[in-house]
């Protein structure tokens, strides 16, 4: 299990986090989203000990983060954003010789567990390879392997699969998942389809605060709003003039000739649009009430 209780930390005066609280529960797989800035990466580093807090603690499996004789490393497997390396080693050179023994794997054992671990991440094949020459994906499924080295309780994974292409992002996210019930896992992420995908829990993070925390199967239900899409061959400046004076209407975006509106209400709006929609001048190729996804609540709750 992984809490939180009021993290604060200011980088001069940029206030990074604003006593944060959440808690992830013990084998599950929590999705921590926010925008750019947000304080994700800073509570990363707060909860592996690479920074401190200004205020507010944490624990991790019981025991308190940067205490001294309350050691969490032996415990935590943590993967970057950037993961560093010594590039002139290749990657089972860097686990069986440099990961593996700063956890006590040593020997044959070191041996078996650095081709174990390279297989799991997709880098058999390139095992012998220096590390020099890998791009950021490669890299960053080293970075993976090199956190799954100990067979850690916990998992910190920052951006995991950012650099990947999709079929790399697949094997990652299925290697995620295959951990549920035997790690614990905080997953920061930008990319929400991979969270809606993956994770039991969501959380997120907007200017330093957490302004959601909630399961991921109960949060469309709780904080979806009805969604309808309009697409238009003419005379959608002025329709999009008029909606915005709908007081049901919560948001309005534009793309091409595509409007989306997002409502409190659904069939109020639809008696306040639908005849707006015959006014001379404007034609609809298509009027749909669809799903709402995790970006649209991600967005509204973030005012991106």
């Amino acid at each position: 299990m992984i809490k939180i209780e009021n993290y604060t930390k200011k980088y001069g005066s940029i206030l990074a986090l604003d006593e944060l609280s959440l808690e992830v529960e013990t084998g599950s797989v929590y999705g921590f989203l926010g925008p750019n800035g947000a304080g994700k990466t800073t509570t990363m580093r707060l909860l592996t000990g690479l920074a401190k807090p200004d205020n507010g603690k944490a624990w991790i499996m019981g025991k308190q983060v940067g205490i001294a004789g309350e050691d969490t490393r032996s415990f935590i497997g943590v993967l970057p954003e950037e993961p560093a390396f010594y590039t002139w080693m290749t990657p089972r050179e860097y686990l069986r010789d440099y990961a593996g023994p700063l956890f006590g794997i040593t020997g044959q054992a070191g041996v078996k567990r650095a081709d174990e671990i390279l297989e799991l991440t997709g880098l058999s094949d390139a095992a012998n390879r220096r590390i020099g020459g890998f791009s950021r994906g490669m890299r960053q499924r080293l970075g993976l392997a090199q956190a799954l080295i100990h067979e850690p309780h916990v998992l910190l994974l920052d951006e995991p699969v950012s650099a990947l292409d999709p079929a790399g992002r697949k094997e990652v996210l299925d290697l995620i998942v295959s951990l549920r019930g035997t790690a614990t896992v905080l997953l920061s992420t930008h990319i929400l389809g991979d969270v809606e995908r993956v994770c039991d829990v969501i959380g997120i993070i907007n200017k330093g605060k957490l302004i959601l925390q909630e399961r991921s199967d109960a949060l469309m239900n709780r904080y979806a709003l009805p969604l309808i899409e309009i697409d238009f061959d003419q005379g959608l400046e002025g329709f999009v003039q008029f909606a915005e004076k709908i007081p049901v209407v919560e948001k309005i975006t534009c793309e091409n000739s595509t409007v989306r509106l997002l409502v409190k209400e659904i069939e109020q709006a639809q008696k306040e649009l639908i005849p707006a929609l015959a006014n001379d001048g404007i034609l609809v190729r298509r009027f749909q009430i669809v799903q709402p996804s995790l970006e649209d609540i991600f967005l509204r709750l973030t005012e991106v």
